[in-house]
């Protein structure tokens, strides 16, 4: 605690107060709406600010973790004990290139339901999958986020990221890298950035020209299609569960007659039991219970161990 409180007055010096929240409910910044507070949650605006927050927290050895718009996070009811680092301003550009139309570089806080909008204005066909995945770009990136058939690793040319310099031996210093699709080691929900703790600064991503009424066509196409399968109406984390090999995490799930299944205010969700939801009130406790309670179901009756999409905050199964 000791380490934190100084490394965040190290931060307020110098990014300015008005970039740090303190104390602050970690329910606010999570589509799940749950979580108590965090030590402080920093806004960074620029790759100067984040690689000054990166290094006070890595020389003050302070608990840390970055966030973006929060949608794959289920964070503990009693906080955060850290700080947590959310991307801002500069990290929010989006800016296709002049020369070669079809290549756009998108800031990591970026969304990606205004990128998908940004791109169909200009007739670049190709994240239509992406439209309606809530979250940012960095997120998106980190995890190799996909739906409908595509997945972020069939778009992205390269990822701009900042990690330590510590063959230097200078732990507290960080560097920017630039990384190819295949040094991004893109696999099912995971990339090269979550196994070497890499910061997703934005991405380059490669598209193809068409009419930007029939990509507005498929994304309008899939929106009603997610609308109609999934409790958008309620909060969530998306996805519970991982895929498992050969199977869906949903199936098992509905095979084992859980839809429905409520602790307090989680649920899965009737409508798409692939998604355990907040239908008022839940607590993190409560999401945990059902996701304890799904997982030894289905590996009662399936043989198959569900692994968790979401990641857990100060908090485990």
């Amino acid at each position: 605690m000791q380490q934190t409180n100084r490394a965040i007055d190290r931060v307020i010096e110098a990014i300015g107060v008005k970039n740090v929240l303190v104390n602050e409910p970690m329910s606010s910044h999570t589509s799940f709406h749950i979580g108590g507070p965090a030590d402080a949650v920093v806004f960074v605006n620029n790759e100067e600010e984040l690689a000054r927050v990166l290094g006070i927290v890595a020389e003050e050895d302070a608990p840390h973790m970055l966030i973006g718009n929060g949608s794959n996070l289920l964070v503990s009811d009693e906080g955060y004990p850290g700080i947590a680092i959310k991307l801002a301003g500069e990290f929010e550009v989006i800016k296709q290139d002049e020369e070669d139309k079809t290549l756009v570089t998108i800031g990591a806080a970026r969304l990606m339901s205004s990128t998908a909008a940004f791109l169909t204005e200009r007739g670049l066909a190709g994240f239509e999958f992406a439209s309606g995945i809530p979250g940012s770009i960095g997120g998106a990136v980190f995890m190799n986020a996909g739906a409908y058939g595509g997945e972020i690793k069939d778009v992205c040319e390269s990822v701009r990221v900042l990690c330590r310099a510590e063959e230097q031996g200078e732990s507290g210093r960080y560097e920017a890298r630039t990384l190819s699709n295949e040094d991004m080691d893109f696999g099912y929900r995971h990339s090269a950035a979550e196994d070497m703790g890499m910061i997703i600064v934005s991405a380059k991503m490669r598209f193809t020209e068409d009419d930007p009424a029939a990509i507005a066509a498929r994304v309008e196409e899939l929106r009603e299609k997610r609308n109609s399968k999934q409790p958008v109406n309620y909060p969530s984390a998306g996805s519970t569960f991982k895929r498992p090999v050969g199977g869906y995490a949903a199936a098992l799930i509905e095979q084992s007659g859980l839809k429905g299944y409520r602790v307090g205010g989680a649920e899965v969700s009737t409508k798409h039991s692939g998604f355990v939801i907040n239908i008022g009130g839940a607590t993190c406790e409560d999401v945990l219970a059902v996701m304890r309670h799904v997982r030894e179901t289905v590996l009662a009756d399936s043989g198959i161990l569900l692994e968790p999409e979401v990641r857990l905050i100060n908090c485990s199964l």
